[in-house]
C-alpha cells in the first residue's frame, strides 16, 4: 500500500478583529497567518519530523549564560 500526501483546505469561522490582530502578530514573526496556523497544527498533531524536533529543541533551549557557575550536586541535595 502506498500513501500520498494531500493538501487540504480548511474553512474557519473567526471574528474579523481576531483575524486582523493575528495577521499583525504573524507579520511581526515574519510569517503569514496561514503559516502560523499550519505550524501550530503540526505541533498540535505531534509531528514526526526529527529535524524539526531538533530545531524546536534548539530554539527553546537556554543559551548557557552561566558566567562560570557550575552545577554542584552536593549543594543540590543538601537539606536545610
Amino acid at each position: 500500500m502506498r500513501t500520498y500526501p494531500v493538501d487540504m483546505n480548511v474553512t474557519l469561522a473567526l471574528d474579523e478583529q481576531v483575524v486582523a490582530r493575528a495577521r499583525k502578530k504573524a507579520a511581526a514573526l515574519g510569517k503569514s497567518l496561514n503559516q502560523v496556523i499550519r505550524d501550530y497544527l503540526e505541533r498540535l498533531a505531534g509531528g514526526d519530523d526529527p529535524e524539526r524536533s531538533i530545531e524546536e529543541f534548539k530554539r527553546l533551549s537556554g543559551r548557557g549564560h552561566a558566567r562560570g557557575w557550575r552545577f554542584d550536586r552536593d549543594q543540590l541535595h543538601e537539606r536545610t
